[in-house]
């Protein structure tokens, strides 16, 4: 049996450790994450998070789940959450800070988000290049541009992206993704999103 040379020993070791660290990075982010911001959130009120960790940010998540319940389901509190967001947009400096977050959050969450209709979009025709996106606005009459629509286009491995108006005939609805996989796979640079031949997906 041949002996191990100190040059195979180490390529062992390095293949073994970076296999470890493929395993131990997402946990170990994930972790962070989350120690972060129930960190954060209970440094709102340090004096509680001191005696008890944890209940100033379980405190925030039911209120802000009790609060998005009574806004939907009763007519008070609707009004309320009406009242309050009509004079926040009318409000001269904290307008421009309300109105595009509340536009930003609404596109992801909510019964208004906008990222749920995945769409190919041709961005090249010679050779063939297709990329996904999700449509925004299915019709662009309104700017003069008849025929065309809007498409966001997210970029991979970041939270940015950008919009393109694009004629109607360049588009196809995407099949056999829902729209959370179409995100993955967009965001993930086509490694993440679908995993089995069953679950296949083409363009219409």
């Amino acid at each position: 049996m041949k002996k191990p040379t100190f040059e195979t020993l180490t390529n062992i070791f390095l293949k073994n450790f970076f296999q470890g660290l493929i395993i131990i990075g997402p946990i170990g982010l994930t972790i962070y994450v989350i120690y972060f911001v129930i960190t954060s959130v209970d440094g709102i009120i340090p004096s509680v998070a001191k005696v008890i960790p944890g209940l100033v940010f379980i405190s925030m998540i039911l209120a802000t789940a009790v609060l998005g319940y009574l806004g939907n389901k009763f007519v008070v509190g609707r009004f309320f959450v009406e009242a309050v967001d009509r004079l926040l947009e009318r409000t001269p400096g904290i307008k421009h800070i309300y109105s595009p977050t509340k536009d930003v959050m609404s596109s992801f969450v909510g019964d208004k988000k906008k990222f749920s209709d995945p769409v190919w979009v041709k961005t090249n025709e010679n050779p063939e290049i297709w990329r996904i996106g999700f449509l925004t606005q299915k019709e662009m009459a309104d700017v003069e541009k008849h025929n065309y629509v809007a498409v966001y286009l997210p970029h991979s491995y970041a939270i940015s992206g950008w919009v393109i108006v694009t004629e109607e005939k360049n588009i196809k609805p995407v099949i056999g993704m829902t729209a959370a996989s179409a995100m993955k796979f967009a965001v993930s640079g086509g490694v993440a999103g679908f995993h089995s031949d069953e679950n296949a997906f083409a363009a219409k």
